[in-house]
């Protein structure tokens, strides 16, 4: 899996916004276990939220109450679309969205064995599946109109949260699609 940026597994607690709601929106997502289909969020300032509906300030903790908080509101009955590229090509954000994160899974395979697929989707689907060095992943990509970008990975061969990985550019191509969708 090519990528830009360093990985990390986050050692410390962080009071980034933008780290802190895609741990949450990760940890969210991974409590419905594996095989899930895409799963597409907007992130909304915290405050904006809660004045617009106060009674949810119960369920919230002291940390998702600090300046700048962002909170993850996942988007129920995407259209169907071919891939999540096309997806995300229909997807726009009203100016109360202060960003959007995308929870989706992958197959990875060391760097050159896609080099040994057949040319036909159908037959190089199967063939990853058969892989016998192939990893499953799910990538938890969250940017915000500023610009800012924070990229999860969680292997299914170790599943736990204190084993995520954390980076601002794991999945560039991804995240350039989710800031299209913040564009004017």
């Amino acid at each position: 899996m090519g990528h830009d940026g360093a990985v990390s597994t986050p050692a410390r607690p962080t009071t980034d916004p933008l780290e802190l709601v895609a741990l949450d929106t990760e940890r969210h997502v991974a409590r419905s276990g594996w095989d899930q289909n895409p799963r597409l969020f907007a992130l909304v300032p915290t405050a904006d939220l809660l004045e617009r509906e106060p009674h949810l300030a119960g369920g919230l903790s002291v940390g998702d109450l600090a300046p700048g908080a962002l909170t993850a509101v996942e988007q129920e009955d995407l259209p169907r679309a071919a891939s999540v590229e096309s997806l995300l090509a229909r997807i726009a954000w009203p100016g109360s969205v202060a960003g959007c994160a995308l929870a989706l899974e992958r197959i990875v395979v060391p760097p050159g064995a896609d080099a040994e697929l057949p040319d036909d989707p159908d037959e190089a689907a199967t063939a990853l599946l058969a892989h016998p060095q192939r990893q499953d992943i799910r990538l938890v990509v969250a940017v915000t109109r500023d610009g800012a970008s924070r990229c999860l990975v969680r292997q299914r061969a170790h599943d736990s949260d204190d084993a995520v990985a954390s980076g601002d550019r794991l999945a560039p191509g991804v995240i350039d699609a989710l800031r299209a969708t913040l564009e004017d």
